[in-house]
């Protein structure tokens, strides 16, 4: 039978010849422009242009309040070169019109009611019809957007504040409801800036119809939360945070998708977004479904939300959730519960050519964009280009970098030290993320042995060693005042924990610790790579003291760092320094302004001409209990 050209209402449609023939190659990464809903005027009447991707439907309609939900009513025509999609126009119809696609499939007749995979915006949970809209939006950051390719540079400092935005405060005179995206553009960015951040990292806002799932389980791909406002009010807060110079990361989650009956699955009656066997498709961690990476149109479909994020909302990069999912076909999986790949291993070949595709288009069309991955396993070389045969992040989560229980710490030297054996092997993050403080875990603070006093020290010690260790760094929100509870989602944060000297100690802390970091180049310049790091004493489990050196590239640019993980004071600790005259402390954990003891080197310590260290010169130092001193040697 020959084709027969079928065209939409009006002869209306927005892909091409050449969309078609990119969408079916799995190599469209603008699908956002072309499908969905589209706001326009067509022979002079308004209305909205429909495209949704149903290739076992037998019937497509648009139902919305604008037809009372009627099926009959504006039926969708399915183009004329197989590729599946139906498009129609819809006149009258205009932004903020509620609606889904209703879908009879070629398959026993299955019928059902869908939410728009590329809807731009969502009803309010538990809500579940997609919205009408449009993204126009005048923005005010053009002066971030020229330079943030410095901000993003791997020798840049980066520091990330990790946020939950429907958790990091909210109003208690109106029933603990959310800051919305415009209150969080004032409260969250000034906190930020007084803080000394770079970077904010969001858990993901994508829609998502549980809130329980902290946005790790998205059905809106394209669609920031409307629980906390208009796609609009999200753009303005990103607007802000980049007019105070502060980058904006988003969590993304291209490893799994909910089975909730509006979203992505059996979306036309079939397995079209998932895998059709269990064994492949169901995620058994998280009892949801797993993307066919092995499928162009979905390939292109995740392709394109990672970019639209980058594009039309100005986000500076993409953190990858749950990237060994995607990597291990028997990842979390008994044995007869995972099909082995064409060569009979259990690496995921499809996914791993996705992940390595995606990682080049984004920064072939975002080059001073970056992607960060959260990998838990020892697979090599997450963030080494594609073309060296690594999987093309710019930066990976350290997940096993921190330091252990702190109880009889002599014993446990060893893990003190681990992570710096292997520290140059990636590009690493050093995460003391959202995973640290909750399902049972309690939070940072609650974690340290000792009285309040030993608790706050262990935690201060703590963050001066993630912030001279090599890596970029990130902290979950309400750590940085050493919250006391576990993280709750359904609760605000512990803000009035701050008017408390104890925790205003910690907070100044962390503040100093950023001001330090952005203005000192050995703290950052030279993070993956062993030029900038030097061992002087990596031995002394006696004591329970680590002291080495960060470097910048500039000559003589070296800082000189102690730690002492035991609550005695070391006196006379001397430690080898590669010039004489007098070295500065510029920071100590013990400080009485952080509500320490008071104990260090007041001010600094004149270098003797005592070999030590493998150098000519060296210091007799005094580290204070539980804590960390940084000195820098004068000019």
């Amino acid at each position: 039978m020959a084709k027969r050209r079928r065209k939409a209402i009006y002869g209306v449609t927005l892909l091409t010849d050449h969309d078609v023939y990119l969408f079916k190659e799995g190599s469209h990464y603008k699908l956002y422009d072309k499908l969905g809903s589209h706001p326009l005027k067509v022979e002079g009447k308004a209305g909205t242009l429909f495209a949704v991707w149903a290739p076992n439907a037998e019937r497509v309609s648009v139902i919305g309040d604008f037809n009372e939900w009627c099926p009959d009513a504006h039926p969708l025509s399915p183009r004329w070169d197989e590729s599946g999609i139906w498009e129609g126009f819809i006149p009258g119809v205009r932004k903020g019109a509620v609606y889904k696609y209703h879908i009879v499939s070629k398959h026993g007749g299955h019928v059902v009611d869908k939410g728009d995979p590329f809807a731009l915006l969502w009803q309010t949970p538990p809500e579940t019809a997609s919205v009408v809209w449009d993204l126009a939006y005048k923005w005010g950051d053009r002066e971030w957007m020229e330079r943030r390719k410095d901000a993003n540079a791997l020798d840049a400092p980066m520091s990330i504040y990790e946020v939950h935005l429907g958790s990091w405060r909210r109003v208690p005179d109106e029933g603990y409801r959310f800051l919305t995206y415009r209150e969080l553009a004032e409260e969250l960015v000034a906190h930020v800036k007084e803080m000394g951040f770079t970077h904010v990292e969001f858990l993901p806002v994508m829609e998502h119809p549980f809130y329980g799932s902290w946005g790790y389980q998205t059905t809106g791909y394209f669609a920031p939360t409307s629980r906390y406002g208009m796609p609009q009010d999200f753009m303005y807060l990103v607007d802000r945070l980049h007019q105070e110079g502060i980058g904006v990361i988003l969590d993304w989650v291209p490893s799994h998708f909910p089975s909730d009956e509006h979203g992505l699955v059996f979306f036309d009656g079939t397995n079209l977004y998932e895998h059709m066997d269990w064994r492949e498709g169901f995620h058994p961690d998280w009892e949801s479904y797993i993307f066919n990476y092995g499928r162009s149109e979905v390939r292109n479909f995740l392709a394109s939300s990672a970019l639209f994020w980058l594009d039309r909302y100005h986000v500076d990069g993409l953190r990858v959730d749950a990237v060994a999912s995607m990597l291990y076909r028997d990842y979390s999986r008994k044995e007869g519960e995972w099909i082995p790949n064409r060569f009979g291993g259990r690496e995921n070949l499809e996914a791993i050519d996705f992940i390595r595709r995606l990682n080049e288009t984004i920064y072939g069309h975002f080059p001073d964009a970056i992607t960060v991955a959260e990998e838990s396993t020892a697979w090599p070389m997450v963030s080494r280009p594609t073309y060296l045969g690594g999987l093309g992040f710019g930066l990976k989560w350290k997940m096993g970098w921190m330091p252990k229980d702190p109880i009889y710490r002599k014993y446990q030297h060893d893990q003190l030290t681990f992570s710096m054996w292997y520290a140059f092997w990636e590009n690493f993050v050093l995460p003391l993320s959202h995973d640290e403080v909750v399902h049972g875990k309690g939070s940072l603070v609650g974690k340290m042995p000792g009285d309040e006093w030993q608790k706050m020290a262990n935690l201060r010690l703590l963050f001066g060693y993630q912030y001279t260790h090599p890596g970029k760094k990130l902290l979950f929100m309400g750590s940085e005042w050493a919250q006391w509870n576990e993280w709750y989602h359904e609760a605000s944060l512990d803000w009035h924990l701050t008017q408390y000297a104890p925790h205003q100690g910690v907070m100044d802390w962390v503040r100093d610790l950023n001001r330090a970091y952005r203005t000192e180049p050995a703290l950052y310049e030279i993070d993956f790579a062993q030029e900038g790091f030097q061992w002087l004493d990596c031995r002394d489990w006696e004591q329970s003291i680590l002291s080495y050196l960060r470097r910048g590239r500039s000559p003589g640019d070296e800082l000189l760092v102690v730690c002492n993980f035991t609550p005695v004071p070391r006196t006379n600790y001397r430690a080898g320094v590669p010039r004489g005259g007098f070295w500065r402390e510029i920071l100590n954990s013990d400080a009485a302004c952080y509500r320490g003891s008071g104990t260090g080197n007041w001010g600094g310590v004149h270098a003797a001409p005592l070999p030590y260290h493998g150098f000519d010169h060296s210091l007799s130092l005094t580290v204070p209990p539980l804590g960390m001193i940084v000195l820098k040697g004068e000019e």
